[in-house]
């Protein structure tokens, strides 16, 4: 016990007041700053993953519909599917797709024309109904493919599309679709449609 209190003693009477004061300070100071640039350095690399991930994102988003046939087949299995939510997510896809003639032409070969013609017409909602016209407007970019779909008798199923007040893009989806066959000299008025 002597000896500990003799250690203390000697460690507290080496020191001097004023200094013990300055060297305290000194220390909170290289604490302060030591943990300021600790921060920093979190936040610049939070900003630096964030910029990776979004380059990331974005380089993935833009090659994803170059990835092949397989993908485009996948696309159209998804329309097949019961669940509206997938069915989307396959029209979503194939809208990517449709960058040109021939993958358009691809899509009809696989069937997805005649799945995107049945998903609209058993839609029970606006979403499904928006992403089945929006696909298939992106399709009907192509003089081959309009033909395939009055063949298909889309203009029946287009029309047949309940109007609604709430979503402006499937009437414009709808109008641009009926212009196109309008356009190609297809007769929008054909027999398969009964006027009301």
């Amino acid at each position: 016990m002597r000896r500990i209190a003799a250690l203390l003693a000697t460690n507290f009477c080496r020191r001097k007041p004023g200094n013990v004061q300055s060297h305290n300070f000194s220390s909170y100071k290289g604490r302060d700053e030591a943990s300021l640039e600790e921060e920093a350095e979190k936040k610049i690399g939070w900003l630096l993953k964030l910029i990776f991930a979004g380059t990331a994102t974005a380089v993935a988003y833009q090659f994803f519909p170059y990835m092949g046939d397989n993908l485009m087949q996948q696309s159209v299995s998804l329309l097949q599917v019961k669940d509206p939510l997938f069915k989307r997510m396959g029209a979503s896809r194939l809208t990517r797709f449709a960058i040109d003639d021939e993958r358009r032409m691809k899509i009809v070969e696989m069937g997805g024309l005649q799945e995107l013609l049945n998903m609209l017409g058993g839609a029970k909602d606006d979403r499904t109904r928006k992403e089945a016209l929006k696909a298939l407007s992106a399709l009907s970019q192509s003089d081959e493919v309009v033909g395939a779909l009055h063949n298909a008798g889309a203009i029946s199923v287009i029309r047949s599309t309940p109007d609604t007040s709430q979503d402006a893009e499937i009437e414009k989806f709808k109008s641009n679709l009926l212009k196109r066959f309008q356009d190609l000299k297809y007769d929008i008025l054909s027999k398969d449609y009964v006027e009301k």
